[in-house]
């Protein structure tokens, strides 16, 4: 064998056990913790938590939950964003990645991110006092319009999901120059409209069910396409009075742009597991979500989709920035 012969062979044997030990380094992946960034609190929290847990249950190691609320996401994003692309930095994200650079307080938008896997559906619920004696948007609608007062509705910080959906449902009833957005942090809802402070509030139902179940406040609708199992006899925002007011917040997993295949494939396995558990569905029902799982191809398709319709919607609204 020649000299050259010699310095071929051993060099492609280094080189087949570099990618050797790299292909075996990535398949113990993960090798540390994986910290899953929680953007809000509330349900979101109290999911995330949940999926964290469960997910660690079919991984080497633990998914960490870390709350960094703040900027309607904003703060969470920049964050994981910023991160490197090996898989031990994911966020909890929702539509509020397109609401939130939309609405310019995020220098960057979803192509910022490798998608995981979808988790969940949410939709929003409408709440007002029972004593208010409204039982429909179309109630609200014409109380306002007969008293002209203003109506003192409530929602999460300007640009965030539920904010968006409160312009929405304006706008579908005439009210948009008839009512005052009064923003408040999150899981303060049903305190503002016991208290009077508030004379209608829009946030996820899981805030207002044990309210409306003692009979305190009523949910006058849910906004998704169909009603929830967890609240079936509140009707859809369409049913109610306002005939274009559809909307749902998905939940999902993602990570900074870059991160590999196997570490997308390894994460959306463990999001699966979870997702599929029974854990995972009791909590489904008692908080008032929808366990709604999407491989990492199916959510980004469902991302980008959702992200130009939020555009238009934000641009009809006067709410987009970008």
């Amino acid at each position: 064998m020649t000299r050259l012969t010699t310095t071929l062979a051993t060099g492609a044997a280094a080189l087949a056990l570099v990618v050797g030990q790299g292909t075996a380094a990535r398949a113990d992946y993960p090798e540390r913790p994986v910290e899953m960034t929680i953007l809000f609190g509330s349900t979101a929290q109290t999911i995330g938590q949940l999926l964290a847990e469960l997910m660690s249950q079919h991984l080497p190691q633990r998914v960490v939950p870390v709350s960094r609320p703040g900027g309607g996401g904003a703060v969470g994003y920049q964050y994981v964003q910023s991160q490197p692309a090996d898989g031990y930095n994911i966020v909890w994200n929702s539509n509020s990645i397109s609401t939130t650079f939309h609405g310019g307080n995020l220098p960057f938008d979803h192509t910022a991110f490798t998608p995981i896997a979808k988790i969940s559906e949410e939709v929003i619920a409408v709440a007002v006092r029972s004593d208010s004696g409204w039982e429909s948007l179309t109630d609200i609608a014409e109380a306002v319009k007969a008293s002209g007062q203003p109506l003192r509705v409530g929602a999460s910080g300007r640009g965030s999901f539920t904010h968006l959906a409160t312009e929405a449902v304006l706008a579908d009833l005439g009210l948009s120059e008839a009512a005052i957005h009064v923003p408040y942090d999150e899981g303060r809802a049903p305190v503002e409209l016991l208290a009077g402070r508030l004379d209608a509030a829009v946030q996820w139902p899981g805030q207002f069910v044990s309210h409306h179940q003692a009979g305190t406040l009523r949910i006058v609708c849910v906004s998704g396409a169909a009603r929830i199992p967890s609240l079936p006899d509140v009707p859809t925002c369409v049913e109610a009075g306002a005939p274009n007011m559809t909307m749902t917040m998905w939940r999902g997993l993602a990570a900074p742009a870059g991160t590999p295949a196997e570490v997308v494939t390894a994460l959306e396995a463990a999001a699966r597991a979870a997702v599929e558990s029974e854990a995972f569905r009791e909590a489904a029902g008692t908080i008032g979500f929808v366990p709604a799982f999407a491989d990492h191809a199916a959510f980004g398709e469902l991302i980008a989709r959702d992200d130009a319709l939020l555009a238009e919607l934000m641009e009809e609204l006067g709410l987009k920035q970008q």
